[in-house]
């Protein structure tokens, strides 16, 4: 956000902060980070001629005002407390609040409207954006069934199909407190009963891969990313709050894929065992295009940013290949995945400086298929099943991987200094 002391800095106090409020309110639910978000309102606060004290974490928002002709000892005049959902990714709406900011600072729109711009974004979905939501589900499993797992074309079938399902239940728990709880355990259960009772009375499959692939969204690869992102800035609460947010999230999705499990051995369902031919590795391009495709949709770009968005994606995961390679590893490891995060992170402060708008719109989608999340869920499964070897394998590589990618968006900053907050 970038804007001079003009016009907006004279509008009366409650006025400006009602507009801050209103704009930290929508930068925390469309997924901003804790560091990202307190910047950008103490900065915004700043050209408004406030002093801002902001504190945020996952689910609540503390900001204490008062006006900067008062001095460095006086105390605040308003401190406003906000209890709010942990919130998601959404990048159409996080550039146009970002926009809105920028033209009410600038002078160029009234305050009043702004804050009222600002709250008509927090209008629900439509039925076409809820469909859309539910068909980047079914493509994303798809994607990375055909990507990473290299999956038979039944597999790839049959975790798009259970991925739309997911969708589903997704979009419907978004209305419905009391599934939206559950929501992830029963996604979890639905997955696997669906695919053991396809590999048992239609065709075999690779049924922890289809499973992994089906959940791939849920899995809060993004959300510990974020959690470190944030501790290794020194914003401990936020970050610690998020971290147990992903690992209760991971517990739950561990629980229904066991819980289905278990009750299908019990009913005496077998799983076929013989596992199909491979996909050729000429699917790995076309996988790679619908799958960024399906993340644009995922993420609620704007279809003007849909070429940005699928050209972050395609370049972090050719950046993590290559860089996996070059360490003379495996595509994927903590070279790769290093080397992917401080590309995305330059070229994410690089668009962010020349186009302005916020930098999330390359960050964001760019980083997800080099997030952990696969690992992680694997970790908790393996030690569900008592497999503690290879759960406290798995929990090093996770966190390997982790520190890796953190450091690499932390030395992209460094490469590519960052002008915006987002």
């Amino acid at each position: 956000m970038n804007g001079l002391i003009g016009d907006a800095a004279q509008a009366a106090l409650e006025t400006r902060i009602a507009f801050l409020v209103e704009l930290a309110r929508r930068l925390h639910q469309y997924g901003t980070s804790a560091q990202r978000l307190e910047v950008a309102i103490a900065g915004a606060a700043q050209r408004l001629g406030l002093s801002a004290d902001v504190w945020s974490s996952p689910t609540a928002i503390i900001i204490s005002f008062a006006e900067l002709s008062r001095g460095e000892e006086g105390l605040a005049q308003v401190t406003q407390v906000m209890r709010l959902s942990p919130g998601d990714v959404n990048l159409a709406r996080l550039c146009e609040a970002d926009a809105i900011a920028d033209r009410a600072i600038a002078g160029e729109l009234d305050l009043r409207e702004g804050f009222r711009l600002l709250r008509a974004l927090g209008r629900p979905d439509t039925r076409r954006a809820q469909a859309g939501v539910v068909a980047s589900y079914g493509l994303s499993a798809a994607s990375v069934a055909a990507l990473f797992l290299h999956s038979s074309w039944a597999d790839l079938i049959v975790a798009g199909a259970i991925g739309l399902l997911i969708g589903l239940i997704t979009v419907l728990s978004a209305t419905r407190p009391r599934l939206a709880v559950a929501s992830d355990a029963i996604s979890a259960l639905v997955a696997t009963a669906g695919a053991i009772l396809v590999s048992a009375f239609v065709v075999p499959l690779a049924i922890k891969s289809v499973v992994l692939a089906s959940l791939i969204v849920l899995v809060p690869g993004m959300s510990l990313t974020t959690a470190v992102r944030e501790i290794s800035s020194q914003h401990l609460v936020s970050g610690v709050a998020r971290m147990g947010g992903a690992i209760a999230t991971l517990l739950k999705l561990t629980f229904g894929t066991v819980a289905a499990s278990q009750l299908c051995a019990a009913l005496g369902i077998d799983p076929g065992t013989y596992v199909l031919p491979p996909l050729p590795r000429w699917m790995d391009w076309p996988s790679l295009l619908v799958g960024a495709l399906g993340f644009a949709i995922l993420f609620r770009a704007a279809r003007r940013d849909w070429p940005v968005v699928v050209g972050a994606v395609v370049v972090g995961y050719l950046a993590t290949r290559w860089g996996g390679l070059l360490s003379g590893a495996i595509p994927g490891a903590p070279f790769g995945v290093f080397l992917g995060g401080l590309l995305l992170g330059a070229l994410s402060n690089l668009y962010a400086r020349y186009k302005h708008r916020p930098g999330a719109v390359v960050r964001e989608p760019g980083i997800i298929l080099l997030v952990p999340g696969s690992v992680g869920f694997r970790s908790v499964s393996y030690l569900f099943e008592r497999d503690t070897t290879l759960g406290m394998d798995s929990f090093i590589l996770l966190l390997t991987l982790l520190i890796s990618l953190v450091a690499g968006l932390l030395f992209g900053d460094l490469l590519v200094s960052p002008r915006r907050s987002l």
